[in-house]
C-alpha cells in the first residue's frame, strides 16, 4: 500500500505533505509560532539546495557548535579572558594555522593573481 503512495504526482503529494507537516508542527507544542518557524526554515532549506549547499557540514556544525562553545568558555574562563591561551603551546598554535590555511588560501591565491598574472596563468595551463 505505501509503494503506491510512489504513484501519486508530486503536484498532488506536496500540499498533503505541507499539511502534515503544518500539523506536526502546532500539535507539538499548540502554537502557531512553532508552525511560523517551519516556514522559515523550510524557506531557507529550499535556498540553500538551490545554491547547491551541502547539508552535511550545516547538520555537523549544529551538533558540534553548542559543544565548542562550551570549551571556548571554559578556556577562557581558565586563562581569565585571554585569548593568549590559545597560541600559548605549540600544538595549539598549530592546530589553528592548520585551521586556518583552507580560510586563507583562496585569499592569497587571488592576491598571488593581482601580484604576478602571468606567473598564475602559466601555472594554470599545466
Amino acid at each position: 500500500m505505501w509503494a503506491q503512495l510512489l504513484r501519486v504526482p508530486y503536484a498532488i503529494m506536496f500540499p498533503f505533505i505541507l499539511l502534515f507537516c503544518l500539523i506536526g508542527a502546532y500539535s507539538v507544542g499548540n502554537n502557531v509560532g512553532d508552525g511560523i518557524v517551519m516556514w522559515i526554515f523550510g524557506i531557507v532549506g529550499y535556498l540553500l539546495k538551490k545554491f547547491d549547499y551541502e547539508g552535511a557540514p550545516l547538520i555537523l556544525a549544529m551538533v558540534i557548535g553548542p559543544m565548542m562553545e562550551e570549551a571556548l568558555r571554559q578556556s577562557l574562563i581558565l586563562s581569565t579572558g585571554s585569548f593568549g591561551i590559545f597560541v600559548e603551546r605549540p600544538i595549539t598554535a598549530g592546530f589553528l594555522l592548520v585551521s586556518a590555511l583552507p580560510l586563507l588560501l583562496p585569499l592569497l591565491r587571488r592576491f598571488a593573481e593581482l601580484i604576478r598574472p602571468d606567473l598564475t596563468h602559466r601555472e594554470r595551463r599545466r
